[in-house]
């Protein structure tokens, strides 16, 4: 429905009348909130996504290793993957980051001067993707699982060859967990590209439309606006952009992506 919609000048409170690509016409001509809510997204994405990724590896080693009470520390690094989507959470990261807020506050206690994390148009993006990165409970589980699986005897051998524990990451525990990196990528990056929740709840939008994502301008074309078959047409080529680039990491995949099998993807 949302498909035939985007083709109408559809709205909640009146029936829809055909329009062809008009409402295309003026996303991609016309509107230019439109490409900047597309190039923030890209960025917010470009930010959040590797920063997410690197974390959630981080810290799956750390708990990779042998220590007591580590189920413990599992439990406790997961609880921000289940909180941190929500409304609440938001609400409470936007405290946590105002200008007199509880991060300033500890800054200023060495010395540091306040950062206006969500009034400065450059930084209040970074303040909202740090919120992302917080969540890293989901994929961090699916690194611990790949790292358990990397066979302990390609280590025991590398040691004997003399490698060194930089060497033996990157010779084998990356290429052996390249389908688990496969898969996170895909989730957050689609993930990413649809965010709304923190850029609607923190910044609103702002400061000076600084994190006006696509998703804000899809909900405020839509509920907002009232113009549902506009804000559709924005919902379809989103989902396009989606898909291209899905499509674009399952291509690419050929070339880094190994299985126990000594196989590539493909």
């Amino acid at each position: 429905m949302s498909l035939y919609y985007s083709f109408t000048d559809f709205s909640i409170l009146s029936d829809g009348k055909w329009v062809g690509l008009e409402n295309y016409t003026r996303l991609f001509f016309e509107d230019k909130y439109f490409w900047k809510s597309l190039f923030l997204t890209f960025k917010y994405a470009l930010m959040a996504v590797p920063m997410k990724l690197i974390m959630a590896l981080f810290v799956a080693m750390l708990l990779n290793m042998k220590l007591k009470g580590i189920n413990f520390f599992r439990t406790v690094y997961y609880l921000p993957s289940i909180m941190g989507g929500s409304v609440a959470i938001s609400i409470l990261w936007k405290f946590l980051f105002m200008k007199e807020g509880v991060i300033n506050k500890t800054l200023s206690l060495v010395g540091i001067s306040a950062v206006d994390w969500l009034g400065d148009p450059d930084i209040a993006l970074v303040t909202i993707s740090l919120l992302v990165v917080w969540q890293f409970g989901s994929s961090m589980v699916l690194f611990l699982a790949g790292l358990k699986n990397v066979p302990t005897e390609l280590y025991e051998a590398a040691s004997v060859d003399g490698a060194s524990k930089v060497r033996q990451f990157f010779g084998i525990t990356l290429p052996m967990i390249t389908p688990i990196i496969f898969f996170n990528l895909i989730m957050q990056i689609v993930h990413a590209l649809q965010e709304f929740t923190s850029a609607f709840i923190i910044t609103n939008g702002g400061p000076n439309h600084g994190t006006y994502l696509i998703g804000v301008k899809i909900y405020e074309d839509a509920f907002k606006t009232l113009k549902m078959g506009y804000a559709s047409a924005a919902s379809w080529v989103l989902f396009v952009i989606i898909l291209m680039i899905t499509m674009f990491v399952f291509k690419s995949s050929d070339a880094w992506v190994f299985y126990n099998d000594g196989g590539m993807d493909g």
